[in-house]
Formats: structure tokens, C-alpha cells, sequence
């Protein structure tokens, strides 16, 4: 199986159960692995015949800028989710960091893989 990867897209977003989180936006960090047959767009240096990994990143960062999750694993289920429906990738895993969740140096997320590996 070709993968295609993301890794460190950073977004400001409102994420969080307390008061203050529901009105300042936080920094989440997304780093994704999404099935992906290069073979065409390698042979035909086409962009439209692989995924557009630039495309993906800019919706991903204006739907989560837009989002009010209250949770991060709501945010890694409909992120999962809209990538699989808006650009057709059966396999995606997601690593998504809430590192400013809790103080120091510490930092806490969800890993969650969806659909079949190929």
C-alpha cells in the first residue's frame, strides 16, 4: 500500500470543555497517513491523478478553524471522516496533539486509524 503523509499541521481552533477553552482558540497538530495509489500520478506527473496533499491541508485547517469541538476525539472522528468522504481515502490514520492541553512539556492526543488498509 503507497501512503501519502502530513505531518505537523498545526491549527488554531476552539477545542475544550472549560469556559476559557470555549473562547480562546488552542493549537492542535495533525499528523495524518492516508492510502494513496502513486503509481498513475508517478507515470503521469499529474496532480489530479494522486492526493492533493496541499488541497487537503487547506480544508482541513479552514474546517477546523471554523469547528467548536468539545472534545478531541469528536475532532479526530469527523476529521477521519471528511477526509474520507471529501477525497475519497479509504485508510487514514490520524495522530492528532492537544499539546498545550496541560502544563510543561507534556503532550496528549487521540490515534485512531479508519477504513481498510489496502
Amino acid at each position: 500500500m503507497d501512503r501519502i503523509f502530513i505531518k505537523n499541521l498545526t491549527v488554531e481552533t476552539i477545542i475544550g470543555i472549560y469556559d476559557f477553552e470555549r473562547v480562546t482558540p488552542q493549537r492542535v497538530v495533525l499528523d495524518l497517513e492516508m492510502s494513496a495509489d502513486i503509481a498513475r500520478a508517478a507515470a503521469s506527473e499529474d496532480v489530479e491523478s494522486t492526493l492533493n496533499y496541499k488541497e487537503l491541508s487547506e480544508t482541513l485547517t479552514q474546517y477546523l478553524q471554523d469547528s467548536r469541538f468539545q472534545l478531541i476525539e469528536t475532532m479526530a472522528e469527523r476529521v477521519t471522516e471528511l477526509i474520507r468522504s471529501d477525497f475519497g481515502v479509504r485508510w487514514v490514520k490520524l495522530t492528532l496533539h492537544k499539546p498545550d492541553a496541560l502544563p510543561g512539556d507534556i503532550d496528549v492526543g487521540v490515534i485512531i486509524e479508519r477504513g481498510d488498509a489496502v
